[in-house]
């Protein structure tokens, strides 16, 4: 956890004691030689350690037992107190739960100031929260008169009986059982939780290599389903979707949106995404542009095409709109085309003032693919007929499912995401596919793409055959535009031919087509493939081909390289890095048995030669 002060600190974990029923002391603490500035503290159990020699005859009742329980923190760059270490456990007996005296905290401390009494006032409204609110028998305090006002007035999480309790031990089983797990909580003014975001230990792994396009799940919240639940959705090498955040918001609000968006960033240490794709929302909008500024913002498209029934299903025209609409979409290449079949569209059914149509029209910069052409998705822009990002807990959550319900299936959904993924690399490091052209692209990617994303591109390798010529347009100097010509399958299984732009130039070694599917889907389109092919170029130049999608992607690629100049003084960042540098071992030693005992071989060998520099010191 992390506080604002150290105040903060002391009296959450004085409220913590006063719960469970011990006393807190300040055991050490560390200030800045020159501004006598506080960095460093350690908190203790009243109990911890024993009386001095000297002290032991004199009549006062001996009280300590060499209590283990304590509390290390220190101040950190982001100028907040982090938590860096916990001892729960006690080796006495530990006094009855008062819950009154939680209104009493901080009076027998020596803090008179104003600022400490604010302090003690804000962390008593945390704690309350969390632990008072959800009552001894685990049942919520709310007002059903306040949660009827949910809806209108989104300030709080709309929490039912025993809601807050789920949500408290399952935090604190997550932070007890899940190394680096990570969470914040956002409380009203009146101490209520009003949103909470976490992120375990295998998601901030999966947000080093897969956060540079995201998909802002938001369809629970939006579709006001029981559980307000919103997630961070990735794409890793084999193309399959994973978890790289959730959270549970009180509403739609840009200051909820805002709120969750900063705490993402803090967890992943201000790492921005390049592409963020989300459902239409003025309020999402305006939380991007402000924690986000230079990202990608764009709005789901297969989102967009889901609503066409419900937005224009009354139209007495809709099949024919429908139609027209689809064909503006998907099948223009050039923005003029697309501008051409709108209006269209537009003049045709005479839908000109029709609201929704009319604001599609407005945001058709963020959705419409002819305008994308420059921005990188990673496989989710949904640019062909068909395709959809589907929500990542699809299958564990219905209209009515419970929050504690979901809090159990959470950890089934991720550990089944988590088998897919180490099944896959398996299949990818220990098989080679089959080839199934003689062309050379073919051969070379074989040898480096996961087998999802080599299956893929060679479906683009056999559908080269499909394009039956390839001509020069322009040339100017170095660069050279090629027309390639292909018979595509339409509605009805009838067959035309279309023509693709590919620009060329050999002394870049640059390709690019006018279909743009390297940035929609992260490889070279079957145009791209024709003109190299014309052009006697025998290998894929490396540019195009992108590391996120390699077998080895985990093994060659080290999130955030900057960790590696450790400070010398700085041993939270010593931590962090040592963690990131561990996570990658024990992700490659879940894979099978024989890597699992190598792994566990490893571990106890680098602990031995620790121990060595141990030795050497002493």
């Amino acid at each position: 956890m992390e506080f604002e002060s150290y105040d903060d600190a002391y009296n959450y974990y004085n409220c913590y004691a006063k719960e469970v029923g011990f006393r807190v002391r300040v055991k050490n603490s560390w200030f800045k030689r020159n501004s006598r500035e506080k960095y460093g503290a350690v908190l203790c159990c009243s109990s911890q350690g024993f009386k001095r020699i000297k002290d032991v005859n004199r009549l006062r009742k001996e009280t300590r037992t060499g209590c283990p329980a304590m509390l290390r923190m220190r101040l950190v760059d982001s100028k907040r107190w982090r938590v860096l270490e916990v001892t729960l456990e006690h080796n006495h007996l530990l006094g009855a739960k008062i819950y009154k005296s939680i209104k009493k905290v901080g009076s027998g401390m020596k803090r008179k100031s104003q600022s400490s009494s604010d302090a003690e006032k804000r962390t008593i409204k945390l704690y309350r929260a969390l632990v008072i609110d959800s009552g001894v028998d685990g049942t919520s305090n709310l007002n059903p008169t306040d949660i009827r006002n949910f809806p209108d007035h989104p300030n709080q999480l709309n929490l039912k009986k025993g809601d807050t309790q789920a949500i408290y031990n399952y935090l604190c089983r997550m932070q007890l059982t899940n190394p680096n797990f990570f969470y914040l909580m956002d409380l009203n003014d009146d101490g209520r939780l009003r949103n909470v975001f976490w992120m375990d230990a295998r998601c901030r792994a999966a947000c080093g290599y897969f956060a540079d396009v995201i998909y802002f799940d938001n369809t629970y919240l939006s579709n006001k389903y029981e559980i307000p639940l919103v997630a961070f959705v990735g794409i890793n090498h084999h193309g399959q979707t994973v978890l790289l955040g959730c959270a549970l918001l009180a509403g739609e609000t840009t200051e909820s949106y805002t709120w969750l968006f900063r705490a993402w960033l803090t967890c992943v240490s201000g790492q921005f995404p390049q592409t963020i794709i989300t459902d239409r929302c003025k309020a999402l909008q305006s939380a991007i542009a402000e924690v986000f500024p230079r990202c990608h913002h764009r709005f789901g498209l297969s989102h967009i095409i889901k609503k066409v029934p419900e937005k224009l299903g009354g139209l007495r025209n809709y099949d024919a709109i429908r139609k027209a609409l689809i064909k503006a979409v998907y099948e223009t290449l050039k923005v003029i085309e697309f501008e051409a079949a709108w209006g269209f569209m537009i003049q045709r059914f005479g839908v000109g003032d029709h609201e929704w149509l009319h604001s599609l029209y407005e945001d058709r910069f963020r959705w419409a693919p002819v305008y994308l052409k420059e921005t990188f998705f990673a496989g989710m822009s949904a640019a062909r007929p068909g395709e959809t990002l589907s929500p990542f807990f699809d299958r564990y959550v219905h209209k009515q499912t419970p929050l504690k319900e979901f809090l159990d299936k959470y950890e089934l959904a991720l550990q089944k995401k988590h088998k897919e993924e180490a099944l896959a690399d398996i299949e990818s490091r220990s098989s080679s596919p089959t080839l199934k052209t003689r062309c050379s692209f073919e051969f070379q990617l074989s040898k480096v793409y996961t087998r999802e994303i080599f299956k893929n591109f060679q479906f683009e390798v056999e559908e080269m055959y499909s394009c039956f010529s390839t001509t020069q347009l322009h040339v100017d100097g170095p660069i050279i535009i090629f027309l390639v010509k292909e018979r595509v399958v339409v509605e009805g299984n009838r067959r035309e031919i279309r023509d693709y732009e590919v620009l060329y130039n050999r002394t870049a070694g640059e390709v690019r087509c006018i279909c743009s599917c390297f940035n929609f889907y992260g490889y070279l389109c079957r145009h791209a493939l024709c003109v190299l092919n014309f052009n006697g170029v025998e290998e894929i130049p490396s540019k195009y081909i992108l590391s996120r999608w390699k077998k080895d992607f985990k093994r060659i690629y080290i999130p955030d390289h900057g960790s590696s100049n450790a400070d010398d003084t700085d041993r939270m960042q010593w931590f962090n890095q040592l963690y990131r540098s561990a996570l990658q071992i024990v992700e490659e030693g879940v894979i099978s048995l024989d890597h699992y005992k190598v792994a566990l071989q490893a571990f106890e060998e680098s602990l031995n030669r620790v121990h060595d520099v141990e030795d050497k010191h002493e």
